[in-house]
């Protein structure tokens, strides 16, 4: 089975989760694509309304006819479903390979569950593989890079990328997350931070992963 094959089947039993006319969140990805695509066609209008991370996932609804929202006018969320570039036993997540970590982030924080489609590669013993991205404030970029490095890490500009937000991209190479709380904790408290892509602090609720015997679920410890 291909990595494509387990990322469509996790996301197929993700939508047995969405309930009929819920308001729900949908992160951004490969794998998330595949959600979208699978509930415009299984549930089609039955969904009143997605809140979205990213400007690529809004389109993708929207050309299916889901109606896009945004969170302020939603409000709080029952359910949001994303990927992830890794996750460790508790859950806890490593996101943004796609860049959209800011609005991941916020879209997670204020929906009541939280569950993480993945392939089973992304399943790892001690994150930090995957280089972990954070989004920085254009002036302030050299400046946490020199923060990032006194931390061990490796940071590296993502060349020509620009969020939806505006700002730019740091991918930290060389970690080993033994404490994602306390990282997560201590990068936020860089000035010129916006946002890290360490999901410790809100971790998912449910891993829903795709593997070779088929669909293998966690629940957060």
């Amino acid at each position: 089975m291909t990595a494509e094959d387990k990322k469509r089947l996790a996301a197929e039993a993700a939508v047995d989760y969405v309930k009929a006319d819920s308001i729900i969140g949908v992160g951004t990805g490969s794998t998330v694509n595949h959600f979208i695509d699978l509930l415009a066609r299984k549930m089609g209008r039955d969904i009143r309304a997605a809140v979205s991370s990213s400007e690529a996932s809004s389109e993708r609804m929207i050309a299916h006819g889901i109606k896009v929202v945004d969170l302020n006018q939603a409000g709080s969320l029952d359910l949001y479903v994303d990927g992830a570039d890794e996750s460790n036993s508790s859950l806890q997540l490593i996101k943004g390979g796609g860049g959209a970590l800011t609005r991941e982030k916020i879209v997670a924080a204020a929906s009541r569950e939280f569950i993480c489609i993945a392939d089973d590669s992304k399943l790892v013993d001690t994150l930090g593989s995957f280089p972990l991205p954070v989004e920085v404030i254009p002036m302030a970029r050299e400046l946490v890079v020199t923060e990032l490095r006194e931390l061990g890490g490796d940071p590296r500009l993502r060349d020509g990328f620009v969020s939806d937000n505006g700002n730019q991209i740091l991918d930290v190479h060389g970690l080993q997350i033994d404490d994602a709380l306390s990282l997560e904790t201590r990068i936020n408290q860089v000035a010129g931070v916006v946002c890290v892509g360490l999901f410790a602090h809100r971790p998912a609720n449910l891993l829903i992963l795709g593997t070779d015997q088929g669909i293998e679920t966690l629940k957060a410890k």
